[in-house]
């Protein structure tokens, strides 16, 4: 069995996705974000987490802040999370979560849907030190 090389966060990430599936199996996908934000903060404390809600952060361009975006949870102060609970994620979500991540001093983050028949989880690396200021078009 071949293991990943150098997983970003490999604990953080098993943690978290164990979290998540811990949240998922109490409410599957019935409550509005809030309350799903809410018990999962309270589950990744639980799992021994620093967990920052509502925090803002900076949004940089080309080196400069340009305004700030506020995330549902930071982890650790390391990792981004975006919550949904809709009926299913679409390609605006997941592009808005990338330029999200993209733009902040972050490099992992998850973009989770609860709403959903079946959890809908994204995680999504953004490597500046690979893309430093490269234009994607839209």
């Amino acid at each position: 069995m071949n293991k990943v090389k150098d997983f970003l966060y490999e604990r953080e990430s098993y943690e978290i996705r164990g979290a998540i599936f811990e949240v998922w199996k109490n409410f599957r996908g019935v409550f509005k974000e809030k309350i799903i934000e809410n018990a999962l903060k309270k589950e990744l404390r639980y799992r021994g987490f620093i967990v920052e809600s509502q925090k803002k952060i900076d949004i940089y361009y080309k080196g400069e802040k340009v305004d700030n975006y506020t995330p549902d949870i930071i982890v650790n102060n390391s990792i981004l999370m975006e919550l949904k609970s809709k009926s299913f994620l679409t390609k605006e979500d997941e592009r808005q979560f990338w330029y999200y991540l993209r733009g902040s001093q972050y490099i992992l983050g998850f973009l989770v849907n609860f709403g959903s028949k079946e959890i809908e989880i994204r995680r999504r690396i953004y490597d500046k030190a690979r893309e430093q200021y490269k234009e994607i078009s839209v």
